[in-house]
This record gives structure tokens, sequence and C-alpha cells, in this order.
């Protein structure tokens, strides 16, 4: 899925129609260049947008690991991209809608996985003022037929020095990839390349809680 915006503002062509005395009409074509009253070009206040007007990105789980997540490990461009990539755990959470490409009430960003000890597998999730929180088990994403594609774990930001943190508001959802398909990438696609931290990224997709 891709949704480009224009470059400049489109031009546009309108018809109308003059009535002779003789009852016969010719069609004139004119165009439009966001003339105004004058006849002198506005300025397109809008032309910058990265986006169209209207368009919210709500992708479905499925989506975000299986074209977002995998694209972007395997190293495949996008035509806009809609995921900023972040190093997210060096920003406080109330940061981060400011530095997303897209959103307004739920953000997403591209996150390298860190390692909270150099020979481990657990994560660093320690921020400037607090740290993330795992709230139970893994959860296996699947598509409708069923097949294993991802993980998902949810998170909650505390606000403090662990293990004495007060709980916020602030929740995460962290996507990646299977352990094995993460492994096999490392070895498959970025074996002696300076590209090989891209398989270990993940999709962290956050938003404020109303409770």
């Amino acid at each position: 899925m891709a949704i480009a915006a224009p470059n400049s503002s489109p031009t546009m062509s309108l018809s109308h129609s003059h009535s002779h005395e003789d009852g016969t009409t010719t069609a004139a074509s004119t165009t439009n260049e966001n003339l105004n009253g004058n006849g002198k070009q506005e300025d397109d206040d809008h032309e910058q947008d990265m986006v169209m007007p209207g368009f919210r990105f709500h992708p479905t789980e499925e989506e975000l690991v299986e074209f977002y997540l995998r694209r972007k490990v395997e190293g495949k461009r996008f035509n806009v991209e809609l995921i900023t990539f972040l190093d997210l755990y060096r920003y406080d959470p109330w940061e981060l809608p400011a530095l997303a490409a897209i959103g307004e009430k739920e953000w997403y960003f591209y996150v390298p996985r860190d390692r909270k000890y150099r020979n481990g597998d657990r994560p660093n999730r320690v921020t400037t003022s607090g740290y993330w929180k795992a709230t139970g088990a893994d959860r296996m994403i699947r598509t409708e037929n069923f097949r294993s594609i991802g993980l998902k774990k949810t998170l909650v930001f505390y606000s403090g020095k662990a293990p004495k943190g007060i709980r916020t508001s602030w929740i995460m959802n962290e996507y990646r990839l299977p352990q094995h398909e993460t492994e096999r990438y490392q070895k498959a696609i970025y074996n002696h390349s300076s590209l090989s931290f891209l398989a270990s990224f993940q999709i962290l997709f956050f938003f404020k809680s109303s409770i």
C-alpha cells in the first residue's frame, strides 16, 4: 500500500459552454491553476503535505508484520515512508508524537532491538525518565490461515527507577519477526554486510490510554 502526495498542486481542466444567437453552443476549456479573483496564482499551503488530506494510517497486525516490518528487514523501499526509524528508548513517551511521520492518537516507529546485557537476550527499555515494562507473555501473530508470522509484546511505561516506578497511561505494542526468521535473514541477506542490524528491527506502536 502506497499513497503518494503530489509534488505540486494538481492542474484541473474545467469546461464551460457558450451559447450563440443561432442556437449553437461551443465548448471552451480553461485551466485552473489556483487563480484568485485578480487572475494571480495563489500559494498552496498544502503542497508539501506528505500524505493526502483525510488519510488515516490504521494497519492491521498482519499488515504491520508481513508488509511493513518484513519489507524493511528485507531492505526493500517504500514509495512513502509512513513509519519513521528511531532509537526510541532515547526519548520519553511524551516526546515521541512529534517525532512520528504520521499519527494523531497512535504512533509507529521502526526500532533496532537493543540489548541490556552484551551477551544476553534481555532488551534495554530504559529511558531518561523511566522504563517500559512488559505485561504478560508474548502473543503470536497469525494470518487468516493460521500461519505464524510474528510476535507481539505489550508494554507499559513507568516513571522513575525499577522496581519502584510509577505506572503511567502510556502503552506500547512491540511487533517483531520470530527469532528463527531473524536469524535466517541475518545469515542469508546480511552476512558480512553493514546492514545486518536491519534483521533485528521491530515495529513499536504506542498510544496513551484514556483510563
